[in-house]
């Protein structure tokens, strides 16, 4: 494949903080990279640089001639007063023209004419990436573009960059997204010798490699720590430097010890410490819901819904955009009352709340942030100093009388997480808790919530932590549907079920609504050939289901599940699968139309 990008030794400071020192990167055509790092090493930078918006310190970018790029960054901006029609009619010559046209209706962009400022932040999102696919791009620059999306429009996403032609790269923290769509991984990160670890399939590959390569270094260290001790118990015997052997054992000695120290540095890596406080209480039902549903604006979100919030138990909220997911929250909170049934809290019930919009006071300085009351924090019944506190959180004491307006997404998210943690809670409600989040954030996250002894109710669109976590799972179809799962692959196939029906809904109204033909004329308007196929579709159809089921038992396979390159088969297998039961249903659909 032909290089499209080629950076050679690029770096990067800002101030007296390196991101990174002589790195190389390259982008060949067709590929799909996976771009990942902890916060700050300069994932986001990097990106901006081979977009040509920001120039190295060092180094260079060699781009092939014509090649065009779309860069979309992780906060979608557009005009004021901006309609669908507007953003798209600025980068392209014709709206209607096919290729575009089938891009716009793919994204589920139906009304050109609607304006941006009413869109959710993942409809913004959606139309941010649509506005670069519609330029036809040899290489699409995506920073975190999964973070306002909901899982429907995640699938979107993964659908759409599985069958593109063109190259991309791809900031993201959401594990499954990188796992279905990279065929390149690449993780910024100074623990590695040449600043990054490159490695060629999905992300399940790349882990095994990662610890491949982690092994072997500390190996590496363990042997350069053997040789340093005997070169330091020798130099302490006083070795006399006059012969030139003994200078060049002198200065080797040396070069061991500088070269222990450096792979010692970059193999210290820094992660939060997140442990969320449980109330002592015994309550064994601290919320219960009855028959509950709610309806605004004269559509019906949800209802009939029975629950028991216990201990221990720890929920996951999941839904499209809209389906009530942050309604059902408010209700659980008492902020808001249910339009039908009943519920009950618990006396004395404690909640604490992590609000996905994140909002902090921007002039309030990081020390005030973490510690409001004096220098000091009441963590589990201690007394911490704010910059021990702050270190929690990977802070440094500099930052502390700094504004928080000018902390990354990530560092704002570690700052609230901070603040709920000083919260003891009976109950835990996350909204969106993994936005902007690095990947050994989400791991340590993710453990403090499997250790966390009161209920949580979670809303995410990050799949991985969902099963992880997850004890049950709530989905809302946003038609008024809710129903309890076991996981989120359960709920995704219920949704799926959901669709069925209704096109065979669809088909049975069409039917019935249709007027009655002649007797022996009932498939008239079928060829000889579409009749053969209508008399067996069904039969195919279910033939195809029972295939897909099989698919779908063999990603649980354990066997599987700890084989990367089965586990990518696997779901490989099950795409094809899904796709040729969608394809079965639609064929279906337009034979009962022609039949009539």
């Amino acid at each position: 494949m032909a290089l499209l990008i080629n950076a050679q030794n690029l770096t990067k400071s800002f101030g007296a903080e390196s991101l990174f020192e002589n790195i190389n990167f390259t982008v060949e055509e067709g590929a799909r990279v996976g771009l990942i790092g902890p916060n700050g090493s300069g994932k986001s930078t990097l990106l901006r640089i081979l977009a040509g918006l920001l120039e190295p310190d060092s180094g260079e970018v060699a781009i092939r001639k014509r090649v065009r790029f779309c860069y979309v960054a992780q906060e979608s901006q557009f005009e004021a007063g901006d309609r669908v029609r507007d953003v798209l009619g600025r980068v392209v010559e014709s709206l209607t023209a096919p290729e575009v046209a089938e891009v716009v209706g793919k994204a589920g962009f139906e009304n050109l004419d609607a304006e941006v400022s009413a869109f959710s932040g993942g409809w913004k999102k959606r139309l941010a990436i649509v506005e670069a696919l519609v330029q036809h791009p040899d290489v699409l620059l995506l920073d975190e573009p999964t973070n306002h999306l909901d899982l429907a429009g995640i699938g979107w996403l993964e659908k759409l960059l599985a069958g593109v032609g063109f190259a991309c790269v791809v900031i993201s923290h959401d594990r499954y997204f990188l796992e279905n769509v990279a065929t390149e991984m690449v993780e910024l990160n100074r623990a590695y010798v040449d600043g990054l670890l490159r490695v060629s399939g999905t992300y399940s590959v790349f882990l095994e490699k990662k610890a491949d390569y982690l092994h072997a270094q500390a190996k590496r260290q363990d042997a350069l720590e053997n040789r340093v001790r005997t070169e330091m118990e020798w130099l302490r015997r006083g070795p006399k430097a006059r012969t030139t052997k003994s200078k060049a054992r002198i200065d080797k000695a040396n070069e061991l010890i500088g070269e222990l120290a450096d792979l010692q540095s970059r193999a210290r890596s820094s992660t939060a410490d997140i442990d969320f406080s449980a109330t002592e209480r015994k309550t064994k039902r601290l919320i219960e819901l009855e028959k509950v549903g709610v309806a605004l604006g004269g559509r019906t979100l949800f209802s009939g819904l029975d629950f028991v919030v216990t201990p221990g138990t720890r929920i996951g909220l999941v839904g499209p955009n809209g389906s009530g997911k942050s309604t059902l929250m408010r209700v659980l909170m008492g902020q808001m009352d249910p339009t039908e049934g009943a519920v009950r809290r618990a006396d004395l019930l404690r909640m604490v709340y992590f609000d996905q919009n994140r909002q902090l006071d921007p002039d309030v300085t990081l020390r005030r942030a973490l510690a409001p009351d004096g220098d000091s924090v009441v963590y589990q019944d201690r007394v911490l100093h704010v910059a021990s506190w702050a270190a929690r959180f990977l802070f440094q004491s500099d930052q502390l009388n700094q504004p928080v307006g000018r902390l990354s997404g990530g560092e704002r998210a570690r700052v609230l997480i901070a603040k709920l943690m000083l919260e003891p809670a009976d109950v835990l409600l996350l909204d969106e808790p993994t936005n902007d989040l690095d990947i050994p954030t989400l791991e340590i996250l993710e453990e403090s919530l499997l250790e966390f002894r009161g209920a949580l109710v979670l809303v995410t669109h990050d799949r991985y932590l969902l099963d992880r976590v997850a004890t049950v799972v709530l989905g809302l179809d946003g038609d008024g549907a809710i129903g309890r799962f076991a996981d989120y692959f359960q709920w995704d196939d219920w949704q799926v079920a959901q669709k069925k029906a209704k096109v065979k809904a669809a088909s049975v109204v069409s039917a019935v609504a249709a007027p009655a033909a002649p007797a022996g004329t009932v498939k008239k308007r079928l060829s000889y050939m579409e009749a053969r196929e209508y008399e067996t579709i069904e039969q195919r159809i279910a033939e195809a289901e029972q295939a897909l089921e099989a698919c779908k038992a063999k990603l649980h396979d354990p066997a599987v599940v700890v084989d990367g390159r089965a586990l990518q088969d696997a779901y490989d297998a099950m795409q094809k699968a899904q796709e040729a039961v969608d394809a079965l249903y639609h064929r279906w659909s337009e034979l009962e139309e022609k039949r009539g």
